[in-house]
């Protein structure tokens, strides 16, 4: 078995963070992403959802919740990827940002997704955490983005998504409230 890492901060980790003027910021952009503040974040919303209802289509819904939680993957894998790299090349709009099925062809095409929406979750949230990242800097490939705009738009689009999410649970049944969350 492979030896974790530890998650202590060493000398050097705690002088950059010291001397990090973003440091708020940074802290503010990871929680959002990670956990939402005022709303639910995107674990608690896909946890247990039940195979059988994954491609149901309330009446009057547009969407599946599987078409819903592959356009949250696709966009937010484009987001992460266009951030990192000048050699991305993102989907064609809008046909490429959204599934052609309904329903995931399995429960593991639906976990997959799920994990991928998280990996990608914790791809943005690492690189803003990052304080050798310039959060206001342009990216040299894009036409005036920068990487806390895209963590924004990030979780913006996210935020929209899993409230429609949210609200397939609702009509689905299947959503089960939790008590009022403590403000933040």
């Amino acid at each position: 078995m492979a030896a974790k890492r530890s998650r202590k901060a060493t000398p050097a980790k705690r002088a950059r963070a010291r001397t990090d003027v973003h440091r708020a910021l940074r802290d503010h952009v990871v929680a959002l992403l990670r956990t939402g503040h005022a709303h639910l974040g995107f674990e608690d919303v896909v946890a247990d959802w039940p195979a059988a209802l994954r491609g149901a289509k309330p009446p009057g819904q547009p969407f599946t919740p599987w078409r819903i939680l592959e356009h949250i993957r696709i966009s937010q894998w484009d987001i992460v990827e266009f951030t990192k790299s000048a050699k991305h090349v993102s989907p064609e709009w809008p046909s490429g940002y959204w599934p052609d099925t309904d329903a995931p062809g399995d429960d593991a095409v639906w976990d997959r997704s799920v994990a991928q929406v998280e990996r990608d979750l914790r791809a943005m949230a690492k690189l803003v955490a990052d304080p050798k990242t310039d959060l206001f800097a342009r990216i040299p490939h894009g036409t005036g983005q920068t990487i806390l705009r895209e963590a924004l738009v990030l979780a913006d689009h996210n935020s929209y998504h899993l409230g429609q999410l949210l609200l397939l649970k609702r009509l689905l049944g299947i959503h089960r409230e939790s008590g009022p969350r403590t403000p933040s």
